[in-house]
């Protein structure tokens, strides 16, 4: 079965995480994606690490499988006429360098859409192509500091938390893949392609969500509560007999019912408790004596009875389990294929789930310009 997005090439000249996770989910959706990197090779991700199994790296390989690669010198005039050439082929061009920079390449949205009106030119930088910060880089780190989400990770104790992960690299590829993907749905009816500038630092603020809503609506600057949630109470983390466990409640008749299981009635019959804004009210009041109780029995009990009972829970996972989860093997989150390089790789799947067109891994993260020589081939024939 052909992919959703076959028949669509991208050019990507990208690199590191937004972009090269933009492009891959589009390759696996069936695109095909052209890798384009400097001779020798320019993204840096290829020497992250540890961890590297025959020198190739588990960071380079998580962004950058249903790729094909060719390695060109975009400061070169032969270099800049061979993406020129691939340009009238192509479908979507993404790009991740700082702002002006494909201008002096000659590779401007204006000079490439001439050759190719058809053209969806994706450009993600850090803080967009207008505004006082359109000159600067822009590194997750720093787009976390700047956006407000360390302010509100973390607690009070702990000071301002990053996230785990390069989270807002992640949040601009999802972004740039939607606005592709509209881009393109748009041309079947103009004919035209269009221009894309997608920032880390928008797609960072636009992840506050709920609590830039708070603050917008009250004015008041958000305290960060480590694992408990603004707007509904109890939805947190919970000591156990012999370990900790996650409860979210999210409505007053789960929170009776929860109070229940507890054996704490009562709690859903005081007045200061009753409602979800109470609880909120009251937080600092309630959740110690919802913690005194979690703590008479142990994870498990807690855990079937709120299953039981229909109350949302979850046992707090360390990545080795997350990986022997029947429910993740089960939806085939975890994929084994073979590298020429790196040999026999263990990878996350795509959670993208078609039935008519389902997403395939039909190539491995490629090498540095392993498929010179096919693309610049192509390129003579035309």
């Amino acid at each position: 079965m052909s992919g959703a997005l076959e028949h669509i090439r991208i050019l990507d000249l990208s690199r590191v995480l937004a972009g090269p996770y933009c492009t891959m989910i589009l390759g696996d959706l069936g695109a095909e994606v052209i890798k384009v990197e400097a001779p020798g090779g320019s993204d840096d991700t290829r020497k992250w690490g540890p961890p590297f199994q025959n020198d190739v790296s588990a960071y380079y390989l998580c962004a950058n499988r249903n790729k094909k690669s060719i390695t060109i010198d975009l400061k070169s005039s032969d270099g800049v006429e061979v993406i020129k050439q691939l340009v009238k082929n192509s479908d979507v061009v993404v790009h991740n360098f700082k702002t002006g920079t494909m201008e002096k390449f000659g590779l401007d949205y204006d000079t490439l859409a001439s050759i190719n009106p058809k053209l969806i030119f994706c450009s993600i930088t850090g803080f967009g192509e207008t505004g006082p910060n359109k000159n600067m880089p822009g590194y997750d780190f720093i787009i976390q500091a700047m956006s407000g989400l360390m302010s509100i990770t973390g607690d009070e104790q702990s000071g301002p938390q990053k996230y785990g992960v390069a989270i807002t690299d992640i949040l601009t590829g999802l972004y740039a893949t939607v606005g592709i993907q509209g881009a393109l749905l748009e041309r079947t009816q103009s004919g035209k392609g269009q221009k894309l500038d997608i920032s880390l630092y928008d797609s960072a603020v636009s992840a506050l969500v709920n609590i830039g809503s708070n603050y917008l609506m009250s004015g008041e600057i958000p305290k960060r509560l480590g694992n408990h949630h603004a707007n509904i109470v109890p939805y947190q983390t919970f000591q156990t007999m012999d370990g900790e466990m996650v409860i979210a409640v999210g409505n007053d008749n789960q929170f009776k019912t929860l109070c229940k299981i507890l054996k704490r009635s009562e709690y859903a019959e005081d007045e200061r408790f009753k409602t979800n804004p109470d609880r909120v009210e009251h937080r600092d009041i309630l959740v110690p004596l919802l913690q005194e109780a979690f703590l008479e029995k142990p994870t498990i009990y807690w855990q079937e009875k709120c299953n039981e009972n229909n109350i949302p829970c979850g046992p707090i996972q360390t990545l080795d389990e997350v990986a022997e989860d029947p429910q993740l093997h089960a939806r085939e989150m975890f994929i084994d294929y073979d590298h020429p390089t790196a040999g026999a790789i263990k990878m996350i799947g795509s959670p993208l789930k078609l039935s008519r067109t389902p997403v395939t891994v039909k190539r491995h993260p490629p090498n540095v310009g392993e498929h010179n020589d096919v693309i610049l081939n192509e390129i003579e024939k035309i």
